[in-house]
């Protein structure tokens, strides 16, 4: 595995160094971005409708998730009129492989040919500047106490079959593969904003509508997430002002419950 040095500064007169080996996603045929279904928040919907110009029916889907093998008690699940006893999970959209056409990857994936020294292609995310939270914080989550990012152990696969396009990592990750500060601070924000999205779910499941105006509930919601100061009073634990110590079941408090298909008609 190719590697390098960097000199990371004088300790005591002699400089410390430290081996930076090359990450796992060098030259990869992005196994994860195929057998992931990929959770989303909605900021990140909002980011990549607005990043790439799309609408919403152009990327996202929802996922029956009855054992909650995607939600991974990290999404929540969301229910709708049409099946009400289903858990669904908001995702990215798969599509049929371009290059492997009896497999699927993710929607915004960008594959490459296979080759004789890459008899899977190299493959790459077509969206990475605007990809959800939850691809940005792989491989990593908070220790017990969040004050931690800790490396996860990637199985060799998680679909079942002997297809090797959907293999994961060509080996583990090591603390020498990822920035020690970036990180931390995408954990925090891909927990703030799912633990809004939470809330967003447990509102909208207290009266599940059709899956057609889950959109338009969305954008409301978030619409009115940014407010002057002297417009509302914001309680301390609230969307505009994070307490990251709290956990899960004490969220951020998400706006009240609109009518959404009220205002739809009304615009």
């Amino acid at each position: 595995m190719p590697s390098f040095d960097i000199q990371i500064g004088p300790t005591r007169g002699r400089h410390r160094r430290r081996t930076f080996r090359m990450s796992p996603c060098e030259n990869c045929h992005a196994g994860c971005c195929r057998a992931f279904a990929v959770p989303l928040t909605g900021a990140d919907i909002l980011r990549i409708e607005r990043g790439l110009n799309l609408s919403f029916w152009d990327f996202a889907c929802r996922w029956a998730d009855p054992v909650g093998q995607i939600a991974q008690q990290y999404a929540p699940h969301f229910y709708f009129d049409d099946e009400p006893g289903t858990p669904f999970v908001i995702a990215l959209m798969h599509r049929v492989s371009e290059v492997f056409p009896e497999t699927t990857c993710c929607r915004f994936l960008t594959e490459g040919v296979p080759n004789e020294t890459q008899p899977l292609g190299q493959s790459h995310c077509g969206i990475y500047d605007i990809r959800p939270a939850a691809c940005r914080v792989f491989p990593t989550k908070f220790n017990a106490t969040g004050e931690l990012a800790l490396i996860q152990d990637i199985p060799d696969r998680t679909r079942e079959g002997d297809n090797a396009i959907y293999d994961l990592c060509s080996r583990q990750w090591e603390p020498s593969d990822l920035d020690p500060v970036q990180p931390l601070h995408d954990l925090i924000i891909a927990r703030y904003e799912m633990q809004f999205f939470h809330q967003l779910a447990e509102q909208w499941n207290q009266e599940p509508r059709p899956w057609e105006i889950f959109p338009d509930f969305l954008r409301l919601i978030y619409s009115q997430r940014l407010m002057r100061e002297s417009a509302t009073t914001v309680p301390t634990h609230s969307a505009a002002t994070p307490d990251l110590t709290q956990s899960p079941d004490d969220a951020p408090t998400v706006l009240s419950f609109p009518d959404v298909e009220r205002q739809s008609r009304a615009a």
